[in-house]
Formats: structure tokens, sequence, C-alpha cells
């Protein structure tokens, strides 16, 4: 297995743990001071468990992109990881210190995060596009 995939899938790993560890603190009586981090929550789950797996297993298992480069160019790929996992750090974050705190600062740090998180994406489809064909 590349050693991209084990990063992705081991980080992926990592936030199904952080995921459902915040899951519970939502579920404990009294929640209702915590209730505010469920986005915190949604998105460490959809883009931190689901999306980080379903990308570490497609660079791993899709189609050769060529002979040369099998999993496509190695530093987009590391550079959506990068991108990937630092719009997320930023949301979990700055999604906490908007609860307390709200400012432009906050706000700022959630579009960063967002704008990353977008990144990645972008670069994931480019480096997959031309592996998605026929036999």
């Amino acid at each position: 297995m590349p050693l991209l995939v084990r990063w992705y899938i081991k980080a992926a790993l990592i936030y199904l743990v952080l995921g459902l560890c915040v899951g519970i603190l939502l579920a404990l009586p009294g929640a209702s001071q915590t209730s505010g981090l469920f986005p915190t929550y949604l998105h460490i789950l959809t883009f931190g468990w689901l999306t980080q797996l379903i990308f570490g297993v497609a660079i791993w298992m899709f189609p050769k992109y060529s002979r040369e480069r099998p999993r496509g160019y190695d530093w987009l790929g590391w550079a959506t990881f990068i991108f990937l996992n630092l719009g997320l750090i930023l949301r979990v974050i700055f999604e906490a210190l908007s609860l307390s705190a709200p400012s432009p600062l906050t706000a700022g740090g959630l579009i960063a995060s967002a704008l990353f998180q977008w990144l990645a994406g972008v670069a994931f489809v480019i480096n997959t596009w031309k592996r998605v064909k026929e036999k």
C-alpha cells in the first residue's frame, strides 16, 4: 500500500475515533452547552473520516494514470491531503472559537477552512479524473 494511501486511511481512522468522541459529548446529559459542536461533529465524520477514507481507497484502487505515474501526480495527492486536513483542523478550531466569542477573525477562519476543503476537492478531482476510464 503506497505511503500516501496509508496516511489517508490512518488519518481517516483517527477522525472516526475523534468524531465518535465528540458524538459522546453531544449525547451526554446537559449537552446543551456543547450542542453548538454538532456542525463540527458532522464535518469530522463526513470530511475527516468518510471523505478521507474514500480519497485514500480511490487513490489506491482506481485504474493507473500511466506507467510512469500510476496514481497521478504524487505532489497533487499530498497537496490534497494537506488541504483537506488543514481545512478540517481550522474548522474544528474556529467553530469552537465562534461559539464562545464570535468575531470577524472566527468568521475568516471558517471561510479559510471552507476554502482549503474546496481546494482539496478540486485537487482530488484533477488528479483522479483521467483514472476514471474504461478497461
